[in-house]
Order: C-alpha cells, then structure tokens, then sequence
C-alpha cells in the first residue's frame, strides 16, 4: 500500500493470482496424497497466526504438511522458512490440543512440493520442529 491507503497498481491482482496458484497447488496436492492412501483429515486449518495447508492420515501417521508451488523443486523446499516452520508448528499444536486419540499416533510435518510439469513429490519428515 502507499500513502493514504491506495494500492500500488498490479499488485493486488498480483495476490489474486499467487492466491489462485496455492489453492491449486493445495488441491493437486491433496488429490495425490489421496492416490497414495492418506485421508484428508483437514485442509487450510487456521490458528492465530499459522496455517497448515493439510493435515492427512495414513495408518498410525498423521502429517502436518505444506504445499509449496515453485518452478522448480529446490525453490520448493527453500521457500519453507524457519519462520512458516514455526507458525505451522503453532498451529499444529492448537490443532492438536484436546484430541486424546492421538496418543498412538506419529505426529510429523511433511511438505509436498509443486512444479510445473511434475507429478507432486512428498516428502516425509521435511523439517523437525522442537518442542516448546
């Protein structure tokens, strides 16, 4: 924004766009984990300032998983920052708080990553985050 509140020109159209991209990413995403045998347990979980793209179940595994579109995998990965590591873990533990059915359950943070011309790749384990 500038001074008194007008918009810069494209930018708001801008977000629109990058908005679009991620819901895509998010949805491709979700379809190729379901291909895979996980069940989506939630999509887009807002918690005070973090959000979890996907949380999906497979077995006795439940995965706290973001989903990053790039051109280019190894952007992918980069672009999960240790600051959006921090709010998805924020997040998760609101989400996980109150649920007394996970005590069996493997908790982990996954990432699926998007590019062009790409089958998405999972990737188990993305990131640890330590307890607090």
């Amino acid at each position: 924004m500038t001074r008194g509140g007008a918009q810069e020109p494209g930018r708001t159209r801008r977000r629109r766009g990058a908005y679009r991209l991620g819901l895509r990413a998010e949805t491709l995403a979700a379809l190729y984990l379901r291909a895979t045998g996980w069940r989506i347990l939630a999509r887009r979980f807002r918690a005070g300032s973090g959000e979890i793209d996907i949380i999906a179940r497979r077995g006795k595994t439940i995965a706290f998983i973001e989903v990053k579109a790039r051109g280019n995998l190894d952007a992918a990965l980069i672009a999960i920052t240790p600051s959006a590591q921090r709010r998805i873990a924020s997040a998760a533990r609101t989400w996980c708080a109150g649920r007394e059915d996970l005590g069996a359950m493997t908790l982990r943070f996954d990432a699926v990553l998007v590019s062009p011309w790409r089958l998405p790749v999972h990737i188990a384990d993305a990131f640890a985050v330590a307890e607090r």
